[in-house]
């Protein structure tokens, strides 16, 4: 798939056989953090944490920005 937006919010449509919500595991965002703290750059963050994760950089990029910075 390409030109897929990421848009904070619920979501309805037709298809129920899916999950309404994925939960990302803590131990994503205390990666995130622990290599926050350790000085780590953006672009080494978002390729570290989405090959261990198997999560796209995309969304290590969101969760960078919404839900690891506090």
């Amino acid at each position: 798939m390409q030109r897929i937006q990421l848009i904070e919010g619920d979501i309805w449509g037709h298809r129920k056989d899916i999950n309404e919500y994925y939960s990302i595991p803590s131990s994503v965002t205390e990666k995130i953090k622990e290599l926050k703290s350790e000085g780590t750059t953006v672009e080494r963050i978002e390729e570290k944490v989405s090959r261990e994760s198997k999560l796209s950089p995309q969304m290590v990029a969101y969760i960078l920005n919404k839900g690891a910075s506090a």
